[in-house]
């Protein structure tokens, strides 16, 4: 916990004033409502039921303020490129997609004690106008039967299904729309589904339009009703109270009156809502820009390359892009690294076959070009981007320590690819002066279409004597039995059997906390930066490897870890 609290101050003190803000609004609506003259008869009825569902609201609001923000990506990379985002600000932008989800969970959570507190609230609405309950709770469930008189009661009559008051109701109605397109947006947002499933993911994820719309209009029922301020005046409640038989017959007391709440969330989103409007605005624009596909190569293990052209596209190593293939689906678009450098003339993205949209893309990229080779059609895509992510700040290390599992490689490639370019210019200066790469793979065909680029990187390394500059390690994690005895056969050899590099392919998983230890040893008193792209499991030990080997002396070496997320 030290170590997180050193290493992401400004991401720890950000959630502790955002969950401040949540217990401090939940706490102070809790007590008012609790103490409220105008709700005292109401809370003669609905007891303490009636403050949690109010308190559990007014969080409600205030997170749905929130919850759009993190992913309004325009916004977001504009904080960025501020002058005033940098070191810890920035790595708090590259959490942007997990303070999305905290705050979804703590809609959930507050739309739950919502829930629960309503339906009790209409239980004890209803068992009020039973004559069982008598006295004061009949006396203020009858008002509203005669002329001139206000209800209190939404529930008019004890024969009234529950059921019906809870659903057919404006605000049953809302409440039920909005619960549902929750449950729906939060269930297919776990990890299973969105790697398995990511068009269901996407899909349920529109269902914030229905949302909004239901919060918006939820509170216009105003189910919750309380003593208005006029009649506060006129109707004496420390004596009346006590006195209720006399209420109407005495100039002292009369009836009281009672309004219901007027909506109030409109207040909370209507700003988040015009961002985020001016965000779409902005994806639709770009979407309608065109893309020239000027090259697609297909690359060993099902990984397609596809090289583009856009007017005015400009962009850093380890940013990433969103694509949309009107022939696949006019509403779907999916995240990719961008795997070119800026100092290229394309940008690049490379594909691997994981689901439908993948594989359809690739069908129409590879299918037509086979098909018709002197007249190649190639699909229309749309991009959006590029956006910032956390392998940008790679450049902002003296130091810096690049883990890749799989096809988590991509944002590395750009970011390797920038470094031979800077390489190649002598005038160029970096603050960047050691980088660690470690790539951890399956299948030797995975390293193939990515050996090129390492060995080009080598050659430039060793032609300007900064071999020691990048220190790459590639970990071949699966491998059959020819494949061992070729390799047993050529171990002597100079370069690598697999890869036709200088370093040599390990065989197995690395041992972390040693590979972890040497780095620290041989940087002793600096700020190291750990980028990592892959599964979470890995991402979980990495973490733990930055915590164990980050000293404690302020002056000692301290690990930062980031990793990529969508």
């Amino acid at each position: 916990m030290g170590y997180w609290i050193f290493s992401e101050t400004t991401t720890f003190v950000t959630i502790v004033i955002w969950l401040g803000l949540n217990i401090y609004l939940f706490t102070d609506t809790l007590i008012w409502y609790e103490n409220a003259d105008s709700y005292y008869y109401t809370r003669i009825i609905l007891g303490s039921s009636l403050a949690w569902a109010r308190a559990s609201a007014m969080c409600l609001n205030f997170n749905s303020m929130l919850i759009l923000i993190p992913v309004s990506r325009n916004f977001v990379s504009f904080l960025r490129g501020s002058l005033c985002c940098t070191g810890n600000m920035r790595r708090l932008l590259d959490k942007n997609i997990t303070f999305h989800r905290l705050v979804g969970y703590m809609i959930a959570l507050h739309s739950a004690i919502h829930i629960v507190a309503h339906l009790i609230n209409i239980e004890r609405y209803h068992r009020s106008q039973s004559l069982d309950a008598g006295g004061l709770c009949n006396t203020l469930s009858y008002i509203g039967n005669h002329p001139n008189e206000s209800y209190l009661n939404p529930v008019r009559r004890y024969e009234t299904s529950i059921t019906k008051e809870t659903i057919v109701t404006l605000a049953g109605i809302t409440g039920f729309i909005i619960t549902l397109a929750l449950v729906l947006i939060i269930t297919s947002s776990t990890e299973t589904i969105k790697r398995s499933f990511y068009e269901v993911f996407w899909y349920t994820h529109n269902l914030s339009i229905v949302f909004f719309i239901g919060l918006v209009i939820h509170g216009a029922g105003q189910i919750v009703r309380g003593q208005t301020p006029q009649s506060l005046l006129q109707h004496n409640l420390s004596y009346c109270k006590d006195h209720y038989n006399e209420w109407g017959e005495t100039e002292q007391c009369p009836f009281p009156q009672f309004s219901g709440n007027k909506p109030g969330a409109w207040k909370w989103v209507i700003c988040p809502l015009a961002l985020y409007v001016c965000e779409r605005i902005i994806r639709f624009w770009r979407s309608k820009q065109d893309v020239i596909i000027t090259k697609v190569v297909t690359h060993p293990s099902g990984v397609l390359e596809i090289q583009m052209k856009k007017q005015g596209f400009t962009m850093q190593p380890g940013q990433y892009i969103f694509l949309q293939c009107p022939s696949v689906s006019h509403l779907e678009w999916h995240p990719f690294t961008l795997t070119s450098a800026p100092e290229e003339p394309f940008f690049s993205v490379h594909v691997r076959s994981v689901g439908d949209w993948t594989q359809k893309i690739i069908t129409e990229c590879v299918a037509n070009r086979n098909l018709l080779q002197n007249i190649w059609h190639p699909p229309r895509l749309a991009v959006d981007g590029p956006y910032g992510s956390a392998t940008t700040n790679v450049f902002n290390f003296k130091v810096s320590v690049c883990i890749a599992a799989g096809i988590g490689v991509t944002p590395f490639a750009s970011v390797l690819k920038s470094i031979w370019y800077d390489s190649c210019d002598p005038n160029r200066a970096m603050k960047l002066e050691k980088v660690y790469f470690y790539w951890l793979c399956r299948d030797t065909h995975a390293f193939e279409w990515f050996a090129d680029l390492l060995q080009s990187l080598e050659e430039q390394m060793s032609e300007q004597g900064k071999l020691n500059f990048l220190s790459y390690h590639l970990f071949l994690t699966g491998w059959d039995d020819n494949q061992v005895k070729h390799i047993a056969l050529h171990y002597d050899s100079e370069l690598d059997v697999i890869t036709g590099l200088r370093h040599k392919t390990n065989y197995g998983r690395p041992n972390w906390h040693k590979e972890f230890r040497s780095i620290a040893d041989k940087h002793p008193s600096d700020n190291i930066g750990v980028f990592f792209c892959g599964p979470r499991s890995l991402s979980k030990i990495l973490n733990s490897m930055c915590r164990l080997h980050t000293s404690s002396d302020p002056k000692g070496v301290h690990f930062h870890f980031s990793k990529e997320s969508f």
